[in-house]
């Protein structure tokens, strides 16, 4: 783990094997992509139980349904992850920013795993705001690997327009499942991506330029998936959602 302190390296033991799991415990912090919700399934069942928490670090707002059939009757408590990472080539990861975790409720076992690292907690009253305004920008990211681009990307005045559209159709859904955002969110996110570092990225083009599976169905498509529930026009995401869908899909 790179820095600005300098570097880290996580120490072991590291596990392979879910079957030396003798015995549950009473905190799970899931950190792999949705992708890999299914791989996962066998440490799950191993380390978690009915006195299981299980912190969902991952995107999106459908933590607790994609979970629940997994973790062997275990609490799952979502998260909004703001972690300002990206993996490198050598499999490093830089840290460009100071990480933190935004939960629904008081957990106490999360506050105290993380008690004293760099990772700060914080609690939300209305974690559905919360949670839409972070997938609206995981979803706006995603014209990123349309583009094969980074953040620069956004400091172009079409990029802008084209981003600031797809937002307000993001907005409009979330509002739809009971998110408080006022339009100025959308103007928000956008400048966030333009004060951005030009070479920032993000894990989704990571994913694309590695050939791997991409979360396109929880960071965009559900936005197409819930406006199509509420009868909203979503015209961008019925063109995003494909593109993304073939692109981390195939045939081809």
């Amino acid at each position: 783990l790179r820095h600005d302190e300098g570097e880290i390296v996580v120490p072991g033991p590291v596990l392979t094997d879910p079957s030396v799991i003798t015995r549950p415990v009473d905190l799970v912090f899931l950190a792999v992509k949705t992708t890999q919700n299914a791989y996962s399934a066998g440490w799950l069942r191993a380390l978690c139980d009915e006195h299981t928490v299980v912190c969902a670090l991952q995107n999106g707002v459908e933590q607790k349904a994609q979970l629940a059939p997994l973790v062997n009757g275990a609490t799952v408590l979502p998260s909004v992850v703001w972690f300002p990472a990206q993996r490198e080539p050598d499999a490093s990861v830089w840290l460009r920013a100071k990480p933190r975790l935004t939960l629904p409720d008081v957990a106490q076992r999360v506050v105290e795993a993380l008690r004293g690292t760099r990772c700060d907690v914080e609690f939300s009253t209305d974690f559905t705001t919360v949670a839409w305004r972070k997938l609206l920008q995981n979803a706006v990211a995603g014209l990123m690997v349309l583009a094969n681009r980074r953040a620069g990307m956004f400091r172009r005045e079409d990029i802008s327009e084209l981003a600031l559209a797809y937002l307000r159709e993001g907005l409009t859904v979330s509002r739809a499942e009971g998110a408080k955002l006022d339009d100025a969110v959308a103007e928000e996110i956008l400048a966030n991506f333009q004060r951005a570092p030009v070479d920032l990225g993000t894990s989704i083009l990571a994913d694309r330029q590695a050939d791997r599976p991409m979360e396109w169905d929880i960071r965009n498509g559900v936005i197409q998936r819930y406006g199509r529930r509420h009868g909203i026009a979503v015209p961008i995401s019925d063109v995003v959602v494909p593109l993304l869908a073939a692109g981390s899909e195939g045939p081809g």
